[in-house]
């Protein structure tokens, strides 16, 4: 490209390297703008969506064919008449266009002059509150839209109060529709009035109300000449003035989670991480959690060179100048002050899956980069998120929220979510799905977990098994109803005691009148009566016995569970395998006749399901031998 000059030797077309030198410099300021990560909730119909295509357009971040796609799509399909319906920019599944609403979290990207944004447009329909939680889960700032015809709704409310369950601090009450209204500071200010009621009452302490029109664009960008009785500022510019989680979070002491144990080769050995709180200089002492190993910083290493410091949202790489043994999941933080670890704990938890929370049930938990089995008790209690009330509950069903008691088999580090959202926020995944199925935050750890701990004792379980001449074990029984599990498992001891093995056989009956006669036959205690009999055969291997159960178990977690709570090699999963038409027409005890009539409730192959082993130890085909036939096998396997 040739210079075209003026007379005064200004150029009016820029040359290549000019246009190159222009774009590099945009690109370096940029790249050092902070990001606000926000979200928009509220009830539906508020204007969320309206309100993000609107930013969008308005910070001119729609290219030229998205325009026009947008101005057909509104004529075709918008709610806006012939004028451009600023929604259809984000809410673009079909069968969020088919009934106006969204559905599922959307992410948009903008900037302006002063920032970077990322927007999360979450549902307003209380069925798709798990999405909201999804969204808020990042999020430094909520837009919490109102419809000025409506006033403070339900929705409004359970999102607020999730907004701040989650530790978002930057509220924003966005008046919408104020046009729909004339503008009439009575009407604001009524109904600013009436959420400065609830949010006190849930513990909001600071808001910024404002009046906007998301379809007229009143105080997106700038004042409007609609409202000039309101005096504060435009919705972008306070985005772009209000202070960034990432700020507040460098003047918190120095914690970062281990992602990665970088090896490339063997003169090089350092620990990448985002830094979740704090700052960190070379020659800091730090402290590795759990194990409580001490160091210093020798290095801090990034893709663009060394650095001398780093803060709160950066990568890095930390080097340390002692040979620390350090993991993935393990937390790097000041030797000074540092986080606490525990492993039973008070948390709220959200439920976010379709089925029910089943307490006593182990499921994975991860918290930063730490992934442990956990399980929750029964809740406290249940909040109503509309009034506020605490409500007795004995489980948690989807979008839930309670406060419940959980333990993890093993220590985890953790500080106080309204302390750091990295270290007290986590996530409940099943165990055989993978799926989330909730999430929380933790409160503080239990006393007990401070105060309680393993007693050391002379007699070991090796002295109890050799005292015996055997090793202990646990012969698991599994199987339907009916399929003859307590019969095999009576025969079973019979024969270990004439090989004069020391053996007992917990039987699921039995054990049901005594230790766990206060247990029904829901999913929940049929979780705690395994959980129960697990905790027992495990004391009793201890003691150096073959254990010897006899329970339907019907779910393969709680089997594994107890699989979990044994030494390697000791657990023996026996499926007493029986088809169920076979089962029934034995019915010796006239159950299946019951659960047929409705007499009887969630029983195992009729209204309740059974999970068969998939790769037991010992399987047994009761169609094809003998009762007598099956036990000679399993103490031939047992005992060769």
């Amino acid at each position: 490209m040739t210079d075209t000059l003026t007379k005064t030797d200004e150029p009016i077309y820029k040359t290549d390297a000019l246009i190159a030198q222009d774009i590099d410099q945009y690109l370096k300021v940029h790249e050092h703008k902070t990001m606000l990560r926000f979200i928009t909730c509220g009830s539906v119909d508020d204007g969320k969506s309206t309100l993000i295509g609107r930013l969008l357009y308005d910070s001119k971040m729609i290219f030229e064919d998205q325009l026009a796609a947008l101005e057909a799509d509104s004529k075709r399909v918008g709610t806006q008449g012939q004028e451009i319906d600023f929604a259809l920019l984000v809410d673009g599944l079909a069968a969020e266009r088919e009934q106006g609403i969204t559905i599922d979290v959307a992410y948009r990207f903008f900037a302006t002059e002063k920032r970077k944004f990322i927007v999360a447009d979450t549902p307003g329909h209380e069925q798709y509150t798990r999405n909201m939680v999804t969204g808020a889960s990042t999020a430094d700032l909520a837009v919490i839209l109102i419809d000025a015809r409506k006033g403070v709704l339900t929705q409004t409310r359970r999102h607020s109060y999730l907004a701040h369950l989650i530790g978002i601090k930057n509220i924003v009450l966005a008046i919408n529709k104020m046009d729909l209204v004339d503008y009439d500071q009575a009407v604001y200010d009524g109904i600013v009035k009436d959420y400065t009621e609830f949010a006190n009452s849930i513990g909001i302490k600071a808001f910024t109300a404002m009046p906007i029109s998301g379809f007229k664009g009143d105080n997106i960008t700038g004042p409007s000449d609609n409202t000039p009785w309101y005096k504060g500022p435009a919705l972008i510019e306070h985005l772009e003035t209000v202070e960034v989680d990432q700020v507040s979070d460098q003047e918190k002491p120095f914690r970062m989670a281990v992602q990665w144990v970088n090896r490339p080769n063997l003169d090089f050995r350092g620990f990448s991480g985002q830094i979740a709180t704090g700052t960190v200089k070379v020659g800091d002492a730090i402290r590795v959690l759990p194990s409580g190993k001490t160091s210093t910083v020798s290095r801090i290493v990034t893709l663009e060179g060394d650095l001398d410091e780093a803060i709160a949202g950066q990568s890095v790489t930390l080097c340390f100048a002692d040979e620390v043994d350090c993991s993935r999941g393990d937390v790097i933080a000041a030797s000074d002050n540092p986080p606490q670890a525990a492993d039973q704990f008070e948390a709220t938890i959200v439920w976010m899956a379709d089925e029910e929370m089943l307490p006593g049930r182990p499921y994975w938990l991860k918290i930063g980069t730490q992934t442990v089995t956990a399980t929750v008790q029964q809740p406290k209690y249940q909040v109503n998120v509309n009034t506020m009330e605490h409500l007795a509950a004995k489980t948690l069903d989807l979008n839930a929220i309670g406060i419940a008691n959980l333990s993890t088999d093993k220590q985890i580090v953790f500080e106080p979510y309204d302390t750091n959202r990295t270290l007290g926020g986590f996530i409940l995944i099943d165990k055989l799905t993978n799926a989330t199925v909730a999430a929380g935050m933790l409160h503080f750890s239990l006393r007990r977990a401070q105060n309680v701990h393993w007693q050391a004792t002379d007699v070991t379980r090796e002295f109890h098994a050799n005292l015996k001449n055997q090793k202990p074990a646990v012969l698991w029984f599994t199987g339907l109803s009916g399929a003859g599990k307590s019969t095999i498992a009576n025969l079973v001891e019979k024969k270990l005691a004439r090989m004069n093995r020391h053996t007992f056989l917990l039987d699921g009956d039995n054990v049901r009148h005594g230790l766990n006669k206060d247990l029904g036959f829901t999913d929940a205690d049929r979780v705690e009566n395994i959980r129960r009999v697990g905790e027992v055969a495990k004391l009793m291997t201890d003691a150096g016995l073959i254990v010897i159960t006899a329970f339907i178990s019907p779910f393969r977690v709680e089997r594994d569970m107890v699989r979990s709570m044994m030494q390697p090699g000791e657990f023996i999963e026996v499926h007493i395998d029986t088809p169920l038409a076979d089962a029934e027409a034995r019915d010796v005890k006239g159950l299946y006749k019951k659960a047929r009539s409705g007499e009887l409730k969630n029983f195992t192959g009729i209204d309740s399901p059974y999970e068969a082993p998939q790769d037991p130890e010992i399987h047994i085909d009761t169609t094809g031998m003998s009762a007598e036939q099956a036990a000679e096998a399993i103490v031939a396997r047992i005992i060769p």
